[in-house]
Parts: structure tokens; C-alpha cells; sequence
């Protein structure tokens, strides 16, 4: 419980209308159907909605107070009047949970492609570690060892914080989140202190949102800029191979940080990374050699492909800047088989090869494609589509990275949520001019069992786009969906498990 009055001290820009004398707030809600009575409801202005218009029904609900942008008339309760409800969440969040972030150490990974690896990563070396270590991202949540489910990769700030002051209360002493774009952008992620933040590479992705390439680099920006509650920068792990991630490392050198580690990993050749290495794709993961400000070590990973080399680097130089050993390190990685829908095996007794991967962008799809190719002594098969009502402009780059990479490419449904998937194919198709054979099936389940019985010994199938959900959405519903269970069906179905 908090009084208003402490909740509205130091709240830069803060306004106070109406008495706020004697009144308490026992908890945060932004939806009027988590509003309870006490509660400290944010009016927040959205795409299609302004929490503004639903005052009254959080006031007859039983909030004692309201946060908006504008004083409301007719309205019993104190106003708090700020700049932006939503800059507002995450200080009075931080504060209503007594600053959860202060008694952990947090690790906030971004980009593209590679942050929930890089998290699963983080925690196992945490644990070998002897450390307990909660976590936030688009497969789920764990606080306490006891997993949960998530709505979105990073939660608004009253959850977020909410979450945080959890795990706490659970005996975490670390926790490793993954900051979307989004969530930065929407201000999701304000007042987090980190140990340490990570920077896994930019790809093309929610342009539909960001509209640009420059903005959504600007908001994963943010993580790596935007001073901390008390003013303070974090230490930071960079992947400098990437065009953007090499920008930023720039721009955080040259920026003033007093003395805050900026370790840029990579490997090229590159005398300004902190963190450089080699490596060596085995059968069952890969070998990689380390050069590091803590000296030279090696490393063995069960993770197959090059992306997870990198997702292994970014992961790693964050654990070092987390006070992790190599020991550690090693540790954690002997303790990952694989991480749920990122190069996951169905495995299922026959004689050719299974993986499902989330891969949506054009880069996650090419890089997964090319990782398989290393592996694969027959054909390789992909099953792959588009969401709809999202960026249009990466449908035909998804097309020609899977017509360049595969032999047979079978072009499916992903999410088509309000868009017809047949649409969605033709668009995709516009950049398969040349390359593998293209079959055309809307159907994902159909399209998964022709790929199992077009595949012989020695083939590899990829199933790619939605990897870990458990549903597919169209327009007015979602309907159980997992590509793991339904390629296993298949296999059974073609008489070859």
C-alpha cells in the first residue's frame, strides 16, 4: 500500500488535482477489468482506445485516483496531470513495488533475432553459477523456478515491475528479460536497472510499426542510451558483425559514460572489439575459441548453427560483464540442449531430419536455412509463411531467402489473422523468381504432412515462422496450433515414424 502523496514526489511534471490527503493506493491498473477498489488507474491513450474515455468506469469500479494527460471533468477522485501516462507507469511501478530492480541484478537483451536463446543462455549459466535467475520473454515467464505464461515478449511496466518485485519476494537474485522494440518505444521498460544489456543484431522486422529501418533502430537504441532512474548508464555487450549493432558500439564509445564497459564481441578481425573468437560447427553444436579482457578460454556448445554461435557470444559477454567466469559459462551451456522452437527436433525414428524454428524475418529465415544446408547430405525441405496484417514489404525477401536456400519450398499460412493467406502466398511468391521448386498450400497442417512425405533419408524439413506458440490465429479466433505436435502427427500419418 502507498499514499498518494509519496506516489506523485519526485514524478517529473506531476500535477495534482483534487486532495490527495488520506488517500491510498493498493494497486495499479491501465484495464478497467483489473481495476480493484484502490487502485491507481492510468488513463492511456492508444491506437484505437484513450484510456481517458474509460475514467468513470475505473472510478465506479473503485480506483481512488487516476493518472492522465488531461484534467477530466465530473470525475470524484485526485488527478494526477502528467506529460505522458505511459512515461508515468514504469516510475510509479518502480516505486509502488519498492524498486525490484535494486535488489536484483537484471539483464535486458534486444534485437531482431537471438533474444530468447541468448536469455535461456543467461539463466543456465546463472544457475551453474549457484545463482537463481527469473525470466521475461515471448516463450513464457519464470519466477522462482515456476514457469508462467506471457502475453507479449516484454509486459507493460505495472506487470513488468510487478514481475520483478515477484521474483524478489520468490528468492530470485537475477533476472534476464527480453526488451522489444514495442516496449521500448512504449516507454514498457522505464526505470529498469540493469546489470547488463545486450545487443543481438537488426533485421528486418515491424516495419509496419516503426515504418522505418532508422526508427526501429532508434527504439532498440534506447536500451543502451536512456539513463537509468538515478541518471546511471549499464555495462553493455555488442554484436559488432552486425551493421547496426557496429553503429551502436560506435556511438556508445564516443558517448560519454563515465568509465561504463561497452564490450563489443565479434568474429572478424576487429582490433576495437572487446570480445573476439573463432569457431567450428560440429555435428552436435559447435567449438568456439574466446579472446576476452578476462583472458582466452574455449567453449562448447550443443546448439547447432552460426546464429547460435552468435546468440552463444552475446550471452557469454554479458555473463562476463556480469561477473561470470568461463567455468561458469561453460557450465551453463553443457546444461542447454536446445532452447523450445529455435532449431527445436522432432524426433520421431525416421531417416530424415525435422527442426522447427520461430524464423519470421527474411535474415532469421536465410540464416536458418544456411545453418541447415551445413547439415543436410540430401534435400532441404521448408515450410514457411507470412503473417498477415504486419509489415507486407518483408513477404517477398522471406520468398526469395527460402527459394535461394531450399530445394522445395512449400509456402504456407502462418497467423493470416484478418488478411486472406492466399493473398499473403501470391505476395511472397513475387520474390521467388529463380531456385527451389514452390509448392503452394494454405492449409499449414496439409502443408507440413506433404513436406513428411515428400522427405527421403537424408533430407532436412524446416518448419518455420511460428515455433514455440501453441495456436494459430485467424480473424476472429485462434485455434490450437503447435508445429512440433503436428509434424510429429505427420510423421505417423506418412508411415515413416
Amino acid at each position: 500500500m502507498s499514499d498518494l502523496s509519496e506516489i506523485i514526489e519526485g514524478l517529473d511534471g506531476a500535477e495534482l488535482h483534487g486532495d490527495a490527503e488520506g488517500v491510498s493506493v493498493l494497486s495499479l491498473a491501465m484495464d478497467t477489468r483489473r481495476v480493484e477498489p484502490g487502485a491507481l488507474f492510468f488513463c492511456v491513450p492508444g491506437v484505437n482506445r484513450d484510456g481517458h474515455d474509460f475514467a468513470a468506469d475505473a472510478v465506479a469500479s473503485g480506483a481512488s485516483a487516476l493518472v492522465v494527460e488531461r484534467v477530466l471533468p465530473d470525475v470524484s477522485v485526485p488527478q494526477i496531470v502528467v506529460p505522458s501516462t505511459r512515461a508515468a507507469m514504469g516510475p510509479i511501478a518502480d516505486r509502488t513495488f519498492e524498486q525490484p530492480s535494486k535488489r536484483m541484478d537484471v539483464f535486458g537483451v534486444t534485437g531482431t533475432n537471438g533474444k530468447t536463446t541468448t536469455t535461456y543462455l543467461l539463466r543456465a549459466m546463472f544457475a551453474a553459477a549457484g545463482r537463481q535467475m527469473g525470466m521475461i520473454g515471448t516463450t513464457g515467464i519464470v519466477v522462482g523456478g515456476q514457469e508462467r505464461d506471457a502475453d507479449s515478449t516484454t509486459p507493460d511496466a505495472i506487470q513488468l515491475h510487478g514481475l520483478l518485485r515477484d521474483m524478489v519476494d520468490a528468492g530470485d537474485d537475477s533476472a534476464a528479460i527480453e526488451v522489444s522494440s514495442h516496449a521500448l518505444d512504449q516507454k514498457r521498460a522505464q526505470n529498469v536497472r540493469y546489470a547488463a544489456v545486450g545487443f543481438t543484431n537488426l533485421t528486418r522486422d515491424h516495419l509496419d510499426y516503426h515504418r522505418s529501418f532508422e526508427a526501429y533502430y532508434q527504439a532498440k537504441r534506447l536500451l543502451f542510451t536512456q539513463p537509468g532512474p538515478e541518471g546511471q548508464h549499464f555495462p553493455a555487450a555488442i554484436n559488432c558483425d552486425d551493421e547496426w549493432g557496429s553503429r551502436l558500439f560506435d556511438e556508445l564509445v564516443h558517448a560519454e559514460r563515465e568509465d561504463v564497459p561497452v564490450w563489443g564481441w565479434t568474429l572478424r578481425e576487429m582490433a576495437r572489439a572487446s570480445v573476439s573468437a573463432s569457431f567450428a560447427l560440429l555435428p552436435d553444436g559447435a567449438s568456439i575459441k574466446v579472446e576476452s579482457p578476462v583472458g582466452d578460454f574455449a567453449l562448447k556448445s550443443r546448439l547447432r548453427g552460426r546464429f547460435n554461435v552468435e546468440n552463444v557470444l552475446t550471452a557469454a559477454t554479458m555473463a562476463l560483464l556480469g561477473g561470470l567466469t568461463p567455468e561458469d559459462i561453460q557450465a551453463g551451456l553443457d546444461a542447454v540442449a536446445g532452447v523450445r522452437g529455435r532449431f527445436e527436433p522432432v524426433e520421431a525414428g525416421q531417416a530424415f531430419t525435422v527442426l522447427v524454428d520461430y524464423a519470421h524475418t527474411p535474415d532469421s529465415l536465410e540464416q536458418v536455412l544456411t545453418s541447415g544446408r551445413a547439415i543436410c547430405d540430401g534435400k532441404l525441405i521448408v515450410v514457411f509463411g507470412c503473417g498477415g496484417d504486419r509489415d507486407r514489404s518483408k513477404r517477398p525477401l522471406m520468398g526469395r531467402a527460402a527459394a535461394l536456400g531450399a530445394d522445395l519450398a512449400i509456402i504456407t499460412s502462418d497467423n493470416p489473422r484478418s488478411e486472406d493467406p492466399v493473398t499473403i502466398i501470391a505476395e511472397i511468391k513475387r520474390g521467388m523468381r529463380s531456385g527451389a521448386d514452390i509448392v503452394e498450400e494454405p492449409d499449414r497442417r496439409a502443408a507440413i504432412e506433404l513436406a513428411m512425405r515428400e522427405a527421403e533419408a537424408g533430407d532436412l524439413v524446416i518448419i518455420a515462422g511460428k515455433g514455440h506458440e501453441q495456436g494459430q490465429t485467424f480473424a476472429t479466433e485462434t485455434v490450437p496450433f503447435d508445429d512440433v505436435t503436428v509434424a510429429r502427427d505427420a510423421l505417423e500419418a506418412a508411415g515413416v515414424a
